[in-house]
């Protein structure tokens, strides 16, 4: 949050954990995730890589947990903003799915 920006400007929080396969995956879905800006200042958001168990110490190739944090002025904001964001990550998912190297690769081997 930045140093401007007490708690109280924005209560409403909410944190969405999404653990994918590999941080390769995880590091592809947050550069596209955040290029993406929010389009309202009563929103704000944040994106970080973690590991499963959060372990602070864990190597780079352990984090493979996109974690998102939203901040908004109301709670409505917050379902606004946060709607928008699952469309967006459905679409980022489902480009994986169809046509990552690795998974067309795991297909072949079957």
């Amino acid at each position: 949050m930045a140093s401007n920006q007490t708690p109280t400007e924005f209560p409403y929080t909410l944190t969405i954990s999404l653990p994918l396969p590999t941080n390769r995956l995880a590091s592809s879905a947050l550069r596209t995730l955040e290029v993406d800006t929010e389009l309202s200042p009563f929103v704000k958001r944040s994106f970080a890589l973690t590991t499963p168990t959060k372990e602070p110490t864990a190597s780079e190739e352990a984090k493979t947990v996109l974690e998102t944090t939203y901040r908004a002025t109301t709670n409505r904001m917050l379902r606004v903003a946060v709607n928008g964001f699952m469309e967006n990550l459905g679409v980022v998912l489902g480009v994986m799915e169809e046509l990552d190297v690795d998974v067309l690769d795991a297909e072949d081997e079957k």
